[in-house]
């Protein structure tokens, strides 16, 4: 079975380096983009499994660019998490009313991502997001 395939969409290039190093060690396999005009073009190419997403993107932001996945039938299927240094509860409803699967806050534990990215691949896919 071929590990699961995450597409990470964050501007900040540290937060980049260590979501794909966290995740690569996990044995994911993991492509990034800094925008969501570049993460549209790479998921018209290639097939993910689950999308970690900022909140706040240059341009379009993270969650109106979640919307938009969540409305094009080819990509409505590929759960989104968002990754946001927000940690009001007002903000992850915010996150799920976009249709985000889930909500991980920043700084980003590397301890517990592998776990927490592993559980939302494990949902059935009937669950909606």
């Amino acid at each position: 079975m071929n590990p699961a395939h995450i597409l990470v969409v964050d501007d900040n290039p540290t937060n980049l380096k260590l979501l794909t190093a966290t995740l690569k060690y996990a044995g994911l396999r993991v492509a990034t983009a800094p925008d969501a005009e570049t993460a549209l073009e790479l998921l018209q190419q290639t097939a993910f499994d689950l999308i970690l997403m900022d909140v706040e993107l240059p341009g379009m932001d993270g969650l109106t660019f979640t919307r938009l996945l969540k409305a094009t039938p080819t990509l409505c299927h590929i759960p989104i998490i968002a990754v946001t240094a927000s940690a009001m509860k007002s903000d992850e409803d915010r996150a799920l009313s976009a249709g985000c699967a889930g909500y991980i806050t920043k700084p980003v534990d590397t301890r517990t991502l592998p776990g927490q990215i592993g559980a939302f691949l494990t949902r059935p896919a009937a669950a909606g997001n």
